[in-house]
Formats: structure tokens, C-alpha cells, sequence
């Protein structure tokens, strides 16, 4: 059996999505970046949450709503909920929701950051978080979109070390790199020096960039694609809308509104040569 893939504290896991048409959000998701999804809450729950997958492994969640909420929402791994959310409101932030029992899958909470910025915790039990990330159709990285992003506060929360690298600003958890590479990625250093990434990159879990115009500090969430181009114009034929392109030395990217508002980016990897 394949090992499946574990979080160590302080990791960001696993992404979901609340939307009030579900069904419209597996049509549009599943067309644009090709998942495949079942349905996770037994008959009769109050409330529906389907579990989208890549080649049978689970990416992210869809759940149902009232209305679109925030977009996209992003969780950090944790051994233990409480402590966390002291530490949380000890550092200046909130506690909005839970802990909220998912079930046999886990436990969650949500917080909000100094700035504003929205984050949710996962205790896993069943559910591990993302099987399958960097690949066509998966999770590749949550980035926090923030002007003046509360660094200390995750720094002081969560242990990362959000630092200024080549060409961008990078969250690390220390020793990540090492934790994949003792279970499900044995070769990620090898693979990674491969094409000359920064310092560190085996331990990054995302990044810190500039709020874009109109919208407050927030989690921002980004899929890999295996062609942008491609991606974009499913996109706008299933009835989303592409907000903006972009070409760097390491990606093509599109930033893309779904057809019920929520904002996410499509990445295609181009390694310089």
C-alpha cells in the first residue's frame, strides 16, 4: 500500500472550498482542472461536502452554503487545538469558529490573523489532508496576500520562518524538507537542486505577496496545471473568468474567478533552463 502523506505541526494540509451550488462547482471544477470527487458526508448530514481527487487521491474539498463565503480557505496542520488557539489569541488574533468536529476525518477551528487574514487549523484523524500536491490538477502552495502581512504572528503561532529569498517572500516550517524526504518524497532534495531552487526551499509551504487591488489580507490558494493557456480558456468556456495572466522565470500563471465568484491561480511550472 502506498504510504499516504502526513503533515507534521505547523504545515498547511489541505484546501476546501464552500460554495451554494455544488453542483455547478463539481461541473466547473472538475472540467477545468480534471477531478474526479465523492461524496464525503453520510446521507442526511446537515450539510454536503464532496472530496475532489487526482488519479484517485484526494487534492481538496467542495462543501455546500449559503451563499460563496470567502473563497477559497486554507488549513494548517496541528497536533492539538487548544494550545494552538491560546497561542492564537495570546499573538493578537481570533478564534471565529470551533473547534467544529468533522466528523471521523478530524477537527477543525478558524482564526483571523492581526490583519485580517483568514486561516483554519486541521487535527487530522481519518483524514490526512492533501494526498497528491505539485501536480496537474493538485494543490501546489497557499501564498497570504497581505500589504502588511502579521509575520510575527505566524512566527510566533506556528514556528515558520518567513524570510526574503531571490525573488520573492517565502514561509518556511524547518525541517519539513527533511519529514518528506523520510516518507513520501525521497528524492525531493536531489529533485529540487535539479533546477536550482533558493535556500531552503524543501521546508517552504508557501508565500507572502502584496493584497491585490479592492481585497482585504487573505489566504490565496494556487493549483498546478500542466499548460496555463489550456487551463484558462476551460475556464472561460465553463463559465469562469480570467482576471489576469502572468509569465515569470519560474511560471505561467492565471489568476481565474469561478462562476460563483471565488478567486483562485493556475499554475504552470517553467523552470528556468
Amino acid at each position: 500500500m502506498t504510504q499516504q502523506r502526513t503533515y507534521p505541526p505547523g504545515v498547511t494540509s489541505w484546501v476546501d472550498l464552500e460554495q451554494a451550488d455544488v453542483d455547478r462547482a463539481l461541473a466547473f471544477y472538475g472540467a477545468v482542472l480534471g477531478w474526479t470527487f465523492h461524496e464525503a458526508a453520510p446521507p442526511g448530514a446537515p450539510v454536503r461536502y464532496v472530496i475532489a481527487q487526482v488519479d484517485g487521491l484526494d487534492v481538496a474539498g467542495i462543501g455546500s452554503g449559503t451563499s460563496g463565503g470567502r473563497g477559497w480557505q486554507t488549513y494548517v496542520a496541528v497536533d492539538d487545538l487548544e494550545p494552538v488557539l491560546d497561542a492564537v489569541s495570546s499573538a493578537g488574533g481570533s478564534v471565529t469558529t470551533g473547534p467544529t468536529v468533522a466528523g471521523e476525518g478530524g477537527t477543525w477551528a478558524e482564526i483571523v490573523d492581526p490583519s485580517g487574514a483568514v486561516l483554519r487549523l486541521w487535527k487530522a484523524n481519518r483524514r490526512l489532508g492533501a494526498q497528491i500536491v505539485n501536480a496537474p490538477g493538485a494543490w501546489n502552495f497557499s501564498d497570504l496576500h497581505a500589504d502588511d502581512p502579521a509575520t510575527h504572528f505566524y512566527e510566533t503561532v506556528f514556528g515558520w520562518e518567513i524570510t526574503d529569498v531571490w525573488f520573492a517572500t517565502m514561509i518556511r516550517v524547518p525541517g519539513y524538507g527533511d519529514h518528506l524526504a523520510a516518507t513520501t518524497d525521497p528524492d525531493i532534495r536531489e529533485r529540487q537542486a535539479s533546477v536550482s531552487v533558493p535556500p531552503g526551499f524543501a521546508d517552504a509551504i508557501g508565500w507572502v505577496a502584496p493584497a491585490e487591488d479592492g481585497r482585504p489580507p487573505h489566504w490565496h490558494v494556487t493549483f498546478a496545471v500542466a499548460d496555463r493557456d489550456a487551463t484558462a480558456a476551460l475556464a472561460a468556456e465553463h463559465g469562469g473568468e480570467v482576471l489576469a495572466t502572468e509569465e515569470s522565470e519560474w511560471a505561467r500563471t492565471a489568476t481565474i474567478r469561478d462562476p460563483q465568484g471565488a478567486v483562485f491561480t493556475a499554475s504552470q511550472f517553467t523552470p528556468p533552463e
